[in-house]
């Protein structure tokens, strides 16, 4: 049953989502911002999703970052590497997997200090079993995957 999910994820992904964001920018960004408007420096002060105010926001990776707070903004601010998402915010596991994919604000998770996302909870699931393989692979993925 993993295999065969696994298998209708990676298909659907790339049926449906590749040619929809081929070229797109590297930082994963809606209308309400990266990370779908939520404060990328909550997740890891506060250990949960929280959504950012529009007026709390910085622009950075050519994409809109908002904040729940100003603290968190000027965290982000001094050093925005250390909060941002990996991968631009696309999905970790489609990383892994070679391509983009979105993500869902509460499918994350911190491992080594660094923030990643997951398309959704069923995937961030898959991803939590086998995290540090899927991470290599990301990792050696990511150089190419953020040009498409």
């Amino acid at each position: 049953m993993k295999k065969l999910r696994r298998l209708f994820f990676t298909s659907s992904c790339i049926i449906v989502f590749v040619p929809l964001l081929a070229q797109q920018p590297e930082v994963f960004s809606t209308e309400d911002g990266a990370i779908r408007g939520y404060d990328a420096v909550a997740y890891f002060k506060e250990g949960k999703a929280v959504k950012g105010k529009k007026e709390l926001g910085v622009t950075w990776g050519d994409a809109k970052w908002n904040f729940s707070t100003q603290e968190n903004l000027e965290a982000f601010k001094s050093n925005p590497a250390k909060y941002a998402p990996q991968y631009g915010g696309y999905c970790a596991y489609g990383t892994s997997e070679g391509h983009k994919a979105p993500t869902q604000p509460d499918a994350w998770s911190i491992v080594n200090g660094k923030l990643y996302l997951n398309y959704n909870k069923d995937v961030q699931s898959d991803w939590k079993k086998n995290q540090s393989e899927l991470i290599e692979k990301a990792n050696r993925n990511w150089p190419k995957v953020k040009k498409e």
